[in-house]
């Protein structure tokens, strides 16, 4: 069992150390300082025992800052102040105890870390028993379906679980990337440490460097106060790096540096903090044409692509269609309390034959609205609604039409965008009105 103690009284701390490892499952490490304190958590704690009153940074802030990383961390506080207000203070921000200096310290925090790691012991009992009943197969739970395609997944996660192989996972939008790569950390070895998503098309291209890092106070403009990084915030689990091809071309060097170094430098500082994570990343293009592109950088691809899993798209995966959909509809009745409907043949129909260009994410919103138009125990093909994106998802050059069929297609396509005007329709598509109006005139009346 891990303790850290942080107490800038060399003699007290010295002392502490000693009485604690008369247990000789007691691994105890001392620090002076919170900044030594705070660069070494990358061992994993499981205790960490601060002084309220340190040199470089006061005990709330320290406190403050572990939890930050890790917020469900125990933290003792023992303290030269018999302040009930501030003892107050910590147990309400999750402080386990508070423990005043006196001559009875050393008792009392010996009787805090009994109770605590009974607590642990505890807590890891429960943990190993969820891993007996969930660890074959579990992630079946998560990732639905009976496909082929989809087995040959579950085969590669399956090998994924046995090591700590960086893994890339691709796919169109929708297919469920994040979900894989949940399903990976919450059934390895690192499933009780942080899993830390980042969005890489989400994060401005000036602010990447800091999001991934942190930053030191004073680093920049509006560094008022020291950040932790992704990176740092994943330290002991998963960091899940999701559209990694929109990273900026610079800090792909960087990003390179880390991983093989596994050490990072927050920005503006100079202390090297050492990590210890399991690196997924995730994208819908193709790394390798990247390369070839120049906007990726090969030792880079060849440094994260790890073990390669493709998902396939929900158009790919035969009944997968009706076996999702009966789960959101079964997810959608429990969420608002209300009877599971049916699908009815016609809607099973019109599911299977739609291409689904959004995936499963465009499969569950379709089914819950289905779920909120639907009269009665069943969902027939009309309470179905493709959001009009059927004909927009359609591709233009499928199926077999003469230049002329194309043409009429793509004018029907842009008049039904702009409510059938056909000033703009021509304006948009640099063509005559008169070659709007023949194509209007050329569909069939409907009566």
């Amino acid at each position: 069992m891990k303790i850290f103690l942080v107490d800038d009284d060399p003699f007290f701390g010295e002392m502490l150390k000693y009485h604690l490892q008369l247990n000789p499952d007691y691994e105890v490490f001392l620090y002076n300082t919170a900044k030594d304190c705070l660069s070494e958590l990358y061992r994993n704690p499981d205790i960490i025992c601060i002084d309220f009153g340190l040199p470089d940074i006061q005990g709330d802030e320290l406190f403050k800052q572990i939890k930050n990383v890790y917020p469900n961390l125990p933290i003792i506080v023992i303290s030269g102040q018999e302040n009930i207000s501030v003892a107050i203070n910590f147990l309400k921000q999750g402080a386990k105890d508070y423990i005043v200096k006196n001559e009875h310290t050393k008792e009392l925090l010996w009787s805090s870390i009994i109770r605590l790691k009974e607590n642990i012991s505890l807590k890891q009992e429960v943990e190993d028993l969820k891993e007996e009943l969930e660890k074959k197969y579990s992630f079946e739970k998560t990732i639905i379906g009976q496909s082929d395609s989809l087995k040959a997944i579950f085969s590669k996660i399956s090998k994924a679980l046995n090591s700590n192989i960086n893994v890339s996972v691709t796919g169109e939008t929708g297919t469920g990337k994040e979900v894989v790569a949940k399903a990976i950390h919450f059934n390895s070895t690192r499933k009780s440490k942080p899993f830390v998503a980042v969005n890489m098309a989400a994060i401005p291209k000036d602010l990447m460097e800091s999001e991934f890092f942190g930053h030191e106070k004073g680093a920049f403009t509006g560094a008022n106060d020291r950040s932790i990084g992704k990176f740092e915030q994943a330290n002991g689990g998963t960091i899940f790096l999701d559209e990694i091809a929109e990273l900026d071309f610079n800090l792909q060097s960087k990003l390179l540096r880390a991983l093989q170094e596994r050490e990072i430098v927050r920005v503006g500082g100079t202390q090297k903090i050492k990590l210890d994570i399991r690196l997924i990343i995730a994208t819908h293009k193709d790394l390798a044409s990247e390369v070839k592109k120049g906007n990726f950088r090969e030792d880079l691809y060849y440094r994260i692509v790890g073990l390669p899993i493709a998902l396939p798209p929900l158009r790919d995966r035969d009944q997968d269609v009706l076996i999702l959909a009966k789960h959101f509809i079964d997810s959608f009745s429990k969420e608002n309390k209300v009877k599971p409907l049916n699908l009815s043949s016609d809607a099973k129909k019109k599911l299977l034959k739609y291409s689904f260009p959004g995936n499963v994410r465009e499969l569950k919103s379709v089914i819950d609205l289905a779920c909120v138009m639907a009269e009665g125990n069943e969902i027939e093909a009309d309470d179905i609604n493709f959001y009009h994106l059927e004909k927009e998802a359609e591709t233009f050059l499928t199926g077999h039409k003469t230049l002329k069929q194309y043409t009429t297609d793509i004018i029907l396509h842009f008049l039904k965008k702009n409510n059938n005007d056909v000033i703009k329709t021509a304006k948009i598509l640099d063509i005559g009105k008169s070659t709007v109006y023949n194509v209007i005139n050329s569909v069939p009346k409907t009566n």
